[in-house]
């Protein structure tokens, strides 16, 4: 697991060839402001093969955070994570690896008949039942105990880092807010129960809209209730202190609400999803920087903004429009293919934008 030794070192051998806070806090130890998504891609061996060397170039080249999930092209790109990490020539105590579990995983490959597949992975050995499930989507202690199970073995590793909940605002679908906060703390106590056994460091929630919409919203949640449902979770679990430590949503430069829209009631009056979680001491790692491939485009970027970002390719640019915003830790970048590690870590060899120059590009 990432320590703080270790990530220190790393950052003293990359840290020259790149910007000033390419390298942020992450615990007592620093990661790099630029991460590795492994989303997208076909359930194939060329694939796996493409994202293994991809992953294995951008953490020997000054990438230290990788993110993935086990139902990422059916358990495929854990298991390609795992063999990267295994491969390199980079201290595995220099990684922050994270992954999520909460949709049900296929196994290689999408199975001709899913339904069946599901009941018989996972309900008939009751990992979880139909009716804890919603659109592939479960928060039931013992299918994240399966899930996690899972991930480890794929990756290979004895401890994961970060493991985030997938996506809870999907039951919001099937259930009320308070059902879903309940679920989420029986969630988490059952985490601090991984986390006091060793097998996972810290965890937190991945989503994609419930932090960003507006209270009211069908698909939001308050962040201030799940910061006080983690620490109840941990009450319950006697471990002390909570280990919820991150969240993950999409931020980029058209979809911005994380920072525009205070939606989350702070000590003071309303709060963004960014501001609430930097003074709930939150890291916050930013999903779909280059909106999947979309702002890699010119002009793509609104052009004063783009104006205003430093980068020598659009990619770079929204790559550092998503590394500015106040709070974020990491931009994750899907990347699938190994010719595109040098573009996207390259991003953080240039200057984000300071503060108040991030702030007018919403003027």
């Amino acid at each position: 697991m990432v320590t703080k030794e270790a990530s220190w070192a790393y950052r003293d051998a990359f840290g020259e060839a790149f910007a000033r806070t390419y390298f942020r806090r992450y615990g007592l130890g620093v990661v790099s402001s630029v991460g590795i998504g492994t989303y997208l891609g076909d359930t194939t061996d060329e694939a796996d093969d493409r994202y293994e060397r991809a992953v294995r170039e951008a953490v020997e080249s000054g990438s230290s955070v990788v993110d993935t999930a086990v139902n990422y092209r059916a358990q495929r790109s854990e298991r390609a994570v795992g063999r990267a990490i295994e491969a390199a020539d980079v201290d595995r105590e220099a990684l922050l690896v994270a992954t999520k579990g909460g949709f049900v995983p296929f196994d290689g490959e999408r199975p001709e008949d899913a339904a069946a597949y599901v009941r018989e992975a996972w309900f008939e050995p009751d990992h979880a039942s139909p009716d804890e499930m919603v659109r592939g989507n479960c928060l039931a202690p013992r299918f994240l105990d399966r899930s996690l199970d899972l991930s480890l073995d794929n990756l290979g590793l004895d401890t994961v880092d970060l493991y985030y909940v997938h996506n809870p605002e999907t039951q919001l679908a099937e259930r009320d807010r308070d059902a879903v906060y309940d679920l989420l703390e029986d969630a988490f106590v059952r985490l601090e129960e991984r986390r006091e056994a060793g097998d996972i460091r810290n965890y937190g929630i991945a989503t994609w809209e419930c932090f960003r919409v507006p209270r009211g919203h069908p698909k939001y949640l308050s962040l201030p209730e799940v910061v006080r449902r983690a620490r109840a979770a941990s009450d319950r679990a006697g471990t002390g202190a909570t280990g919820f430590r991150a969240i993950q949503l999409p931020f980029n430069v058209h979809m911005a609400d994380a920072f525009t829209r205070e939606a989350h009631e702070g000590p003071e009056g309303p709060q963004s999803a960014l501001s609430f979680a930097h003074e709930a001491g939150l890291n916050v790692f930013a999903s779909a920087p280059l909106k999947q491939g979309a702002l890699a485009r010119e002009g793509a970027i609104p052009e004063d903004v783009a104006a205003r970002l430093s980068g020598e390719t659009p990619a770079q640019r929204a790559i550092n429009f998503a590394r500015s915003a106040p709070g974020v830790t990491a931009a994750l970048v899907g990347t699938g293919s190994p010719e595109h590690v040098e573009e996207n870590v390259g991003a953080g060899r240039h200057e984000p934008l300071g503060a108040d120059a991030f702030d007018a590009t919403f003027e």
